[in-house]
């Protein structure tokens, strides 16, 4: 299988990747800077010779010409180089393009030290128009969309693999957890949370650990770009009165893996499954081409009532309820008609997994699948 397109734009000056394993980093860096003089801290020797050795870094990319992009592959594994990335940019103009998949060690090996020297751009899993007549949506919801999976002969013992390797490079290898065993039982148990808001507490005592424990996972979880938490959008309340956020995985796949549930589609798995694909596909977007400024879920502090995603951009947003059912009933629009008077709200958005396009009486667009991405190619606004 060919690579795909990707929407992500190669910035002008110096820049870090980040994007959790197998999200096709390297891939892009080697598309788009085929030019570029590489520095790959993933091979074993190289890693081995710049740690023993930091200095030779410098010495090496000497030789290389001032044009010439340089590209740090898997940057945290060594992040006290970034001071030395840091001081040719300043010292002699270079590019550098750096990729990683955990911030992590960058922040604690000082990545504040590039701050207005390198701009920061996410790689996230393939998009359905990068994917084109590729993209379905029951296999992005059973496997996920990373391309190390979908281009895999046996994606589900690609999964496997990924959680197994996801646990040994990336936590083990980097000390990123004291307790393994412990990190290993939290995580099935987090996968449950995905979609769900997020309660720290609740979550501990599921996991039979301490509260400052997973409050330290859930960061892990988000330092190695395979979680984030999505705030409620709750302008002018009180700290007491502040809605927890929501925890989504960045792929569906990478939920099923955790829970080592990677046969056919449950009905019980299918609605939150949903509801994280269509709030990665804006987080992306978001961060490709500028959808919104900001994406928040909306839950007013008096009531139960919630709406998926609320998109700002300046003075504008557009409310967007996820439901995977081929059937809407009352129930489904209850969100949407609670949040009609909201300040600045242009659109009210349903997508769902049935097939007819229409309109409801007081206004709300019920988009299916294909009519939402065309909506946001569009644009939303």
């Amino acid at each position: 299988m060919d690579n795909y397109p990707r929407l992500l734009k190669l910035p002008e000056r110096s820049f870090f990747l980040f994007g959790p394993r197998g999200s096709g980093k390297s891939t892009w860096l080697r598309q788009h800077l085929s030019d570029g003089y590489l520095i790959d801290l993933l091979n074993e020797g190289k890693y081995q010779e710049l740690l023993a050795r930091p200095q030779l870094f410098a010495d090496e990319i000497s030789g290389v010409d001032r044009a010439r992009w340089v590209i740090v592959d898997e940057a945290q594994r060594l992040p006290n180089l970034l001071n030395e990335v840091h001081r040719l940019i300043e010292k002699d103009g270079r590019k550098f393009a750096l990729s990683g998949s955990s911030a992590r060690k960058l922040r604690q090996g000082g990545v504040n030290l590039l701050a207005g020297r390198a701009t920061r751009r996410l790689m996230f899993p393939l998009l359905p128009s990068e994917m084109a007549n590729d993209f379905d949506i029951v296999s992005a919801l059973q496997i996920g969309t990373l391309p190390l999976v979908v281009k895999s002969p046996d994606p589900v013992e690609t999964l496997k693999d990924y959680v197994q390797m996801y646990l040994l490079e990336e936590i083990q290898a980097e000390a990123i957890v004291r307790n393994l065993p412990a990190f290993a039982r939290f995580l099935p148990i987090a996968a449950l949370f995905h979609g769900q808001v997020l309660n720290i507490s609740s979550l501990a005592r599921d996991a039979g650990a301490h509260r400052n424990t997973i409050a330290g996972y859930i960061e892990v979880l988000e330092d190695t770009l395979l979680a984030y938490r999505l705030p409620a959008y709750l302008p002018k309340l009180k700290v007491k009165e502040q809605r927890h956020p929501k925890l989504y995985f960045i792929d569906a796949g990478i939920v099923r893996g955790i829970k080592k549930q990677l046969g056919p589609l449950t009905i019980e798995e299918k609605g939150a499954l949903f509801e994280g694909w269509v709030c990665n596909l804006l987080r992306a977007l978001i961060s490709y081409n500028d959808l919104a400024d900001e994406l928040y879920y909306w839950a007013p502090a008096d009531s139960k009532t919630e709406v998926d995603f609320l998109l700002v951009k300046g003075h504008s947003k557009v409310a967007i309820e996820a439901k995977c059912s081929e059937n809407l009933d009352h129930e489904d629009f209850k969100g949407l008609r609670a949040i009609k008077d909201l300040k600045g709200l242009r659109r009210r958005i349903i997508v769902y997994g049935g097939i007819t396009k229409r309109i409801s009486e007081d206004a709300i667009e019920i988009l299916p699948v294909k009519d939402f991405l065309d909506e946001i190619d569009a644009g939303l606004f």
